[in-house]
């Protein structure tokens, strides 16, 4: 029998499955910093107060991807080549979920709808890292290679979830409640699906690298498909709920560095 504990052990263990792993997180992370970088550039001015954690948090990103450049060196491996279906941020966008990267690339300002569906869209996949990370921290959280990274990182998306309960908060006190429950649903109902799909893809690259046997590489399937069966059914609350964080201000400041990953 395995387990997610034991499954992620294999794939840490095995130079080929742990390369793969490490790229397709790095590309996301620097994906979501690029994102963040220009979403704060691109502020309209009713909200340019929202820039310096903007910033911060695309400041995050961009370290974690740092973070798993660095693991893979650790260990004299390179970056692979990240397969198009394991690309999360992409898939959400062709489904229209966030700001289209052609918008960021414009040097136009968004508008108050636009960060609405930001932070929406935020909400809910740092609702999803924040799941993965304390799953990896209740497991490996003290593993000797990457046990530092799994904490630092953890922290960070907490503290990333957190100030997107706090800003969408203080925006539906302004009058815009309806509208970002609606873009929450969207996004949360998208995400499920991209996120089945992605889940599914990455466990097939990971079986062919790993050689897993047909009837494990079908039950971990079965396993991915059962969660979103789950979360069809009424997990996705989750994801749209608000609540004010325990603590205020949770991008306050500026980004903490990693020297060590360097």
């Amino acid at each position: 029998m395995f387990s997610a504990r034991s499954v992620f052990q294999e794939i840490v263990d095995n130079d080929n499955s742990y390369r793969l792993f490490c790229s397709i997180a790095a590309s996301g992370e620097a994906q979501g910093g690029w994102e963040n970088g220009r979403i704060a550039a691109l502020l309209p001015a009713s909200l340019r107060g929202l820039a310096p954690k903007v910033a911060r948090h695309g400041a995050d990103e961009d370290k974690h991807g740092r973070i798993f450049q660095a693991l893979m060196r650790r260990r004299g491996l390179t970056p692979a080549e990240v397969p198009e279906d394991t690309d999360y941020t992409m898939l959400l966008e062709r489904r229209g979920i966030g700001l289209a990267h052609d918008k960021l690339r414009r040097d136009e300002p968004l508008t108050e709808l636009d960060v609405i569906t930001y932070l929406a869209h935020s909400r809910v996949t740092e609702q999803r890292a924040a799941d993965q990370m304390e799953l990896l921290r209740r497991y490996f959280g003290d593993h000797p290679e990457v046990g530092k990274a799994v904490r630092m990182i953890a922290q960070d998306e907490d503290n990333h979830l957190a100030y997107c309960h706090e800003e969408l908060l203080r925006l539906a006190r302004a009058g815009h409640g309806r509208t970002i429950q609606r873009v929450l649903r969207e996004c949360a109902h998208a995400e499920m699906a991209v996120y089945r799909d992605v889940s599914l893809a990455v466990m097939g690259h990971m079986g062919r690298l790993l050689h897993w046997p047909k009837a494990k590489s079908t039950a971990l399937a079965a396993g991915i498909r059962a969660v979103y069966g789950y979360e069809r059914l009424g997990g996705w609350r989750r994801m749209v709920t608000l609540a004010q964080p325990e603590r205020s201000d949770p991008l306050g400041g500026p980004a903490t560095s990693a020297p060590e990953f360097a």
